[in-house]
Parts: structure tokens; sequence; C-alpha cells
């Protein structure tokens, strides 16, 4: 494992690389694996942008983000019922998005989106159309996912996703099937493995939840 220095560095590379973070001011720290981000960005999108470019880095096993917002300019400084107008134009220009089965509510900035979709890639899509809305402080992400299929979940279907995708090595990964959930657990070796795991059992038609247990481990 890369000492604390080293993927200090690594990660500030790694957020500087990026061409909406290069002049940003984040400060980072790093701890046994830990990286913690400092500083201030002036869209929600840079947060994200941040821990995301931050996760992607070896060593990393978490990430604190202390990052704040602050606008700085009248530009992009919206009221609620502009954020949310704006909202509802993204979403109808969405096609991965159903019409009328997310609902929108904005206070002080923050978005929620709650309803009820069929994919979990519909309920990522809802949330990047909002993120990057200028004005918006944060976005919570409740809606709740029922898939419209009944069908038993193929275990063996995700165990074999897993094993095609190049980026993971899945020798230590365990999927469990209960009903319309699935689990994983066992151990992988970055951050980025352990969210693409996710995403890849999510594909699986009928799936209401992931929970996913597993490890970062450099050392596996």
């Amino acid at each position: 494992m890369r000492n604390n220095a080293e993927l200090q560095k690594n990660v500030q590379d790694a957020i500087t690389w990026e061409p909406l973070l290069k002049a940003a001011e984040i400060g980072v720290t790093a701890k046994d694996g830990v990286i913690t981000l400092t500083g201030t960005v002036d869209s929600y999108a840079k947060k994200a942008e941040a821990e995301d470019a931050a996760k992607s880095v070896e060593g990393v096993t978490a990430v604190i983000e202390k990052i704040e917002l602050k606008f700085d300019s009248e530009r992009n400084k919206k009221d609620d019922s502009d954020i949310a107008n704006e909202a509802v134009r993204a979403f109808s220009w969405n096609w991965k998005i159903p019409r009328e089965k997310v609902k929108i509510r904005v206070e002080n900035g923050m978005v929620t989106l709650e309803g009820e979709v069929s994919w979990h890639y519909q309920k990522e899509a809802a949330q990047d159309a909002v993120k990057n809305l200028l004005g918006v402080k944060g976005v919570w992400n409740n809606i709740t996912i029922k898939s419209e299929t009944q069908d038993r979940i193929e275990k063996k279907g995700i165990e074999s996703a897993l094993e095609r995708n190049w980026a993971i090595d899945d020798k230590d990964i365990n999927v469990g099937v209960s009903g319309h959930n699935v689990t994983l657990s066992g151990t992988v070796g970055s951050v980025y493995q352990k969210d693409e795991a996710a995403e890849i059992a999510w594909a699986a038609p009928g799936i209401y939840e992931v929970n996913n247990e597993l490890v970062v481990d450099y050392s596996s």
C-alpha cells in the first residue's frame, strides 16, 4: 500500500486532471487509505466530481467529503422555483426518466427526488439530470425501485456478468439472492471495483435493492 504522502499526491493529481476541477482549490489529506477532501467550489457538480476522482485512485479505501459550496456570482444563484422548473425541463428531455414517475422537491437549493421506477439506471438518470443545474446545493435521491418483472433473480447471471467484466477480479466476490434483493460480499481491490460490481448487479431483472457489503482490500 502507498504511504500517506504518495496517496495524497496521487489524489491531488487525479483531481486536477479533471477539466471541471482544474481551477478548483481542493485540499487533500490522506491517512491509512482514507481521503479527506476540503475546500470551496461553486457548484454541486464539482463536489461530486472531486469525490469520484478521489475514489478512482488506487489505494483509496474511503473518501470523506467536507467541501463547501459557495456561489461566486449572481449567475450561479437561483431561487427554488427556478431550480424546480429547470429540473422538470431536464427530465422532459431525458428518455431514461419515465414520465410522471419521479417527483421533485426543492428547499433552499437542496433537491429531493421521490417516486418509484423500474430500473436503477432510471434512478441514476434522474439524479444526473439535476446535479449539474445551476443553484443546486445537493441532491437527496429517495427514489425506490420496483421491477416490473416478477421473475426470479438469476444468481448465476450476475456471477457471469461479474466474471465478464475486465475491470473486476471476481474471485473473492460472493453473490447472495433473497427474494428481490441481492447482497454482494467478499473483497475487491479498489473502491472503483466495489462500485462497478454494484452497477453490474443492478442490471439484473427483478432487483429492488443491492446491498453492497464488499470490503476494499489492496493486499488481496
